[in-house]
C-alpha cells in the first residue's frame, strides 16, 4: 500500500530528526533556543583536526545515535552519513547540503526513509556522477526479494540524483554485496558474503559493462572477516577493516595495503592506535575528496567515561548515551598525511 509506506517513511524521518535534536549537548542546537546553528565553510563548518583524531561535528552529525559511514560530493557541498536505531532495526542515510553558503540541518535523504528497508554505506564516485549505497529494498528487475543486501546506484542528473537501480549481474547476486567504493576509472570495489565469511572483490568496466568480480589476493583477504574497504581514487591504496588478523589490536582494526603499477598489493599494515582501539569496532573508512582527512567510524569511549571520578552513576550513563564518545559508534576525523607515512619503502 503506497500511502501507508509513505506515511511510515514520513514518520521515521520525523523520529530521526527529533532524536538528533534531543541528543545534542550544545545548547545552540536545543529545540527551545535556536533549532539549528548557522554553519558556514568547508566540512560542515567544523574546525579541521590535526594529527590526533576528534569527533566530527559533535552533537550535530556524531550524536548519541549509532552513526557511521560518510561520503561527500567532490565539491564538498553535500555530506551523506548513516544513522542507526535499535541495532539496525532502523537504518537510514541522512544528508546535509551547503546551500547559499550555509549548511542545512541533517535530514533523511529523499531516496531513503522507508523503515522497512536498510539503507546505509553511501559512496560517491570521484567524478561525482554516481551515488552508490547498500540497501535491502527489493530488486524486482533481478528477481531479488526484500531483505537481501545489495549495492544500488543513482546517476547525477542536473543538481540531483536519479532513481535508484542495481547494476545487475555479475555484481548483483543472491549473496550479500555491500560497502561499494569506486576508482577514477569506474572500477568497483565491494564486499561479498560467502557463507559466514566476508571478502573484498573488485570489478572493472570493459566497454561500459562490469566484468565478473575477482576476489582480491590473500594478502588482502587475510582472514574470513574483512569488509567495508575504501579504495583511493587512483587505486594506489586500499583501507580495509579486518577482524582476527595476527597484527590486530583487538576487535576489528583498520589496515592498509598499497598497490604498485604491476597490480601487486603490499601486505596489510595496521594503521595504528591513532585510529584503532583494543576492543572497539572500527569498520567504516573514508578519505575526503581532497585527500586531506581520514574519516572513520569508532566505538571508542572518552577516558572520563571509562573510569569516572566517584564511580558510575545513572545520570552519567544517560549522558554517555546522548553524546559521542560514550561507547556508541560515531564518526571521527584526522589529518590524512599519516597514510603516506605508512607506505613501505621501495
Amino acid at each position: 500500500m503506497p500511502g501507508f509506506a509513505s506515511s511510515r517513511s514520513a514518520l521515521i524521518a520525523a523520529l530521526i530528526t527529533a532524536l538528533f535534536m534531543t541528543s545534542c549537548e550544545n545548547k545552540t542546537v536545543s529545540r527551545q533556543d535556536n533549532p539549528f546553528p548557522v554553519l558556514k565553510g568547508e566540512y560542515f563548518g567544523q574546525i579541521p583536526p590535526g594529527s590526533e583524531p576528534k569527533v566530527f561535528a559533535p552533537g550535530l552529525i556524531s550524536t548519541g545515535l549509532f552513526t557511521r559511514d560518510i561520503a561527500m560530493t567532490p565539491d564538498g557541498k553535500e555530506i551523506y552519513f548513516t544513522a542507526v536505531i535499535g541495532f539496525y532495526r532502523i537504518t537510514q542515510i541522512l544528508v546535509t547540503k551547503n546551500t547559499g553558503g550555509v549548511w542545512t540541518k541533517p535530514e533523511v535523504a529523499s531516496f531513503s526513509g522507508n523503515p522497512d528497508y536498510m539503507d546505509a554505506e553511501p559512496a560517491i564516485s570521484p567524478d561525482g556522477s554516481k551515488f552508490l549505497f547498500l540497501s535491502t529494498r527489493p530488486d524486482s528487475a533481478n528477481g531479488i526479494e526484500a531483505g537481501n543486501q545489495n549495492i544500488w546506484m543513482m546517476d547525477r542528473i542536473g543538481g540531483s540524483w536519479g532513481a535508484p537501480y542495481t547494476p545487475g549481474p555479475p555484481i548483483t547476486t543472491e549473496a550479500a554485496e555491500f560497502f561499494p567504493s569506486m576508482t577514477n576509472d569506474g572500477t568497483l570495489y565491494f564486499t561479498r558474503n560467502e557463507g559466514r565469511a566476508n571478502y573484498i572483490f573488485r570489478s572493472r568496466i570493459v566497454d561500459g559493462i562490469y566484468t565478473e568480480p575477482e576476489k582480491l589476493p590473500e594478502n588482502i583477504n587475510s582472514t574470513t572477516q574483512q569488509y567495508n574497504a575504501f579504495i583511493s581514487p587512483d587505486e594506489s591504496y586500499l583501507i580495509v577493516p579486518v577482524a582476527g588478523h595476527k597484527d590486530g589490536l583487538g576487535g576489528d582494526d583498520y589496515f592498509i595495503s598499497f598497490r604498485n603499477k604491476d597490480d601487486i598489493w603490499s601486505e596489510l599494515i595496521n594503521m595504528g592506535d591513532k585510529v584503532n582501539t583494543p576492543g572497539g569496532r572500527e569498520h567504516s573508512p573514508y578519505v575526503s575528496p581532497d585527500g586531506k582527512y581520514f574519516f572513520f567510524m569508532s566505538e571508542r569511549m572518552k577516558k572520563a567515561f571509562e573510569h569516572p571520578e566517584g564511580g558510575m552513576t545513572r545520570d552519567l550513563m544517560l549522558r554517555m548515551s546522548g553524546e559521542p564518545g560514550g561507547g556508541t559508534a560515531g564518526i571521527y576525523w584526522v589529518d590524512a598525511s599519516f597514510i603516506e607515512e605508512l607506505r613501505p619503502l621501495p
